[in-house]
């Protein structure tokens, strides 16, 4: 870093996100990503768009945010559209946190979490998952902080019941509760419909997975209208028209195009399930995961070491290095074709090991 660096940002560690390879051609089943395309509404609505990009985007996302609203049941004043779900969560950690307000998060979780906190420089404090990875409800009744929780869960895919999730909201009333959703159209029940009974509860989402756009950087929360309208101070104090006006459109595209996203995401489940049924009978273990990925070891064969190979063989998969997850790999769920390949590699590295 140059001599000009700040003092208060020196000891960040930033996030690390998934490899994006340019060198070689791979089935990349890495960073969480749909294997199909966008809506071709969605394409058609961003192609229309650019003929405009001399003037600024919509900083309402007025249409955008109606399409929302109405997915979600909720008025347009309880959304906010952000670029990509982690810009909600950064102004989230924002709005919310301060050295009197902690974040409270699991130590096994998105990695962004930690990495927000330590930009805005709050306190904060992260809560073991138990053995099998699952989050304890009662470790965050009363947290006597923002309580940040992924479901389902990453990198484990592990989701909350939906009576689970009301239980922290209601017990947290003085604090903000944040659920990340991004995975959530993969298997579990959303928390949208709680924010209509509970004022202290923001759910966040993006149009990343399930809806093909994760080049697009899209995302929202939904939310009542005071903290929507804490959230916009944030917004309209850092940047006013933070989602770009092919990306709004695209964003509207797709949303008249729910078929599409619903057959695709029943698409990735099959897929998920299929290839969670192949990995078991060649031994693996992995937990019951809600998502477009799968997060799975081998007893007898090191988890780095599994990348490793994959990668040789043309496949990226995402191996993390933390002390309770090492033997662990996270699949992003792919195509059918994909899925068969994978399992074809692993059945290889398999017999090569004997």
């Amino acid at each position: 870093m140059s001599k000009f660096f700040s003092e208060k940002y020196k000891g960040l560690t930033p996030y690390t996100p998934g490899e994006q390879p340019k060198e070689r051609k791979f089935i990349k089943l890495n960073t969480n990503e749909s294997p199909y395309p966008p809506s071709k509404k969605a394409i058609e609505a961003a192609a229309e768009a650019a003929g405009c990009l001399q003037l600024y985007s919509d900083p309402e996302a007025k249409l955008l945010h109606e399409k929302i609203a109405e997915l979600c049941g909720v008025t347009p004043d309880c959304v906010l559209a952000t670029n990509g779900s982690d810009e909600i969560l950064n102004f989230a950690f924002m709005a919310f946190c301060d050295d009197e307000h902690l974040a409270i998060f699991p130590d096994i979780t998105y990695g962004f979490y930690s990495v927000f906190a330590e930009l805005n420089r709050v306190p904060y404090k992260t809560v073991p998952l138990s053995d099998d990875f699952t989050i304890n409800i009662e470790d965050y009744f009363n947290a006597g902080g923002t309580v940040f929780i992924a479901n389902p869960n990453a990198p484990t895919g592990i989701c909350l019941s939906l009576d689970e999730i009301e239980k922290i909201v209601a017990t947290n009333q003085d604090n903000v509760v944040v659920i990340d959703e991004a995975y959530i159209d993969f298997g579990g029940e959303s928390a949208v419909g709680l924010t209509k009974r509970y004022k202290n509860l923001l759910v966040t989402q993006t149009f990343s997975k399930s809806r093909s756009m994760a080049g697009a950087r899209l995302g929202f929360g939904v939310a009542c209208p005071e903290l929507i309208r804490d959230l916009n101070t944030i917004k309209y104090s850092t940047n006013p028209y933070n989602v770009n006006s092919m990306t709004m459109a695209a964003g509207v595209g797709v949303l008249c195009d729910e078929e599409y996203t619903r057959s695709n995401c029943a698409s990735v489940i099959a897929n998920r399930e299929y290839a969670m049924a192949e990995l078991k009978a060649l031994g693996f273990e992995m937990t019951n995961s809600k998502a477009n990925f799968i997060f799975a070891k081998h007893p007898c064969i090191d988890g780095g070491e599994i990348y490793l190979a994959l990668r040789e063989k043309g496949i990226l998969v995402r191996h993390f290095t933390g002390e309770r997850i090492s033997q662990y790999n996270r699949i992003t769920v792919g195509s059918r074709e994909q899925m068969q390949a994978l399992i074809s590699a692993i059945k290889e590295i398999l017999e090569e090991k004997k």
